[in-house]
């Protein structure tokens, strides 16, 4: 099974996977690692990807995803995936689908907890851009970051517990 957390920069995707790895005992991979210079060197200078940028960087991720399908190994992943379109992608020919969950913040919370975050790439006003691109999931799992990333992975780990329609452990 792969998990895929997704949600804007500064929602407490990295925090709240590598907890949620930790605790199944799956690795961690963050969408981050996957990006080519170039991509990180525009993020690195204020300037926004679009979408020609992100596309070899979300087939990276596909593929890698596909690679722990094809091995029977679970992983957590944790990715933006603004668009529909990028999560359609990602899921295009996998064995098995994804298991996505939504981490959902306003844009006046994350942009405080990004003004206080130093040495990350992404700037706190380009924010804006990912928000404007963002458009909200209606499946998965939809989780407020309210709570704390403690909470939010025990959710998660309950989810994937929880004996629903259609899956098997």
């Amino acid at each position: 099974m792969v998990i895929l957390i997704m949600g804007v920069s500064g929602c407490g995707k990295t925090t709240v996977g590598e907890l949620t790895a930790q605790a199944l005992g799956w690795p961690y991979l963050e969408a981050d690692s996957f990006h080519p210079e170039e991509n990180l060197r525009k993020m690195s200078g204020g300037t926004p990807l679009t979408d020609e940028d992100r596309w070899p960087w979300l087939e990276a991720i596909r593929q890698k995803i596909a690679a722990f399908q094809r091995r029977g190994e679970s992983a957590v992943f944790t990715c933006s995936a603004l668009k529909e379109s990028y999560r359609q992608f990602l899921g295009e020919g996998l064995g098995k689908p994804i298991e996505w969950v939504y981490l959902k913040g306003s844009y006046e919370t994350i942009r405080e907890r990004m003004a206080s975050r130093k040495g990350h790439y992404f700037k706190s006003d380009m924010l804006k851009s990912q928000f404007d691109a963002l458009e909200e999931p209606d499946y998965g799992l939809i989780l407020s970051i309210d709570d704390s990333p403690e909470q939010l992975s025990r959710a998660i780990v309950n989810h994937l517990k929880s004996p629903k329609e259609g899956y098997s452990s």
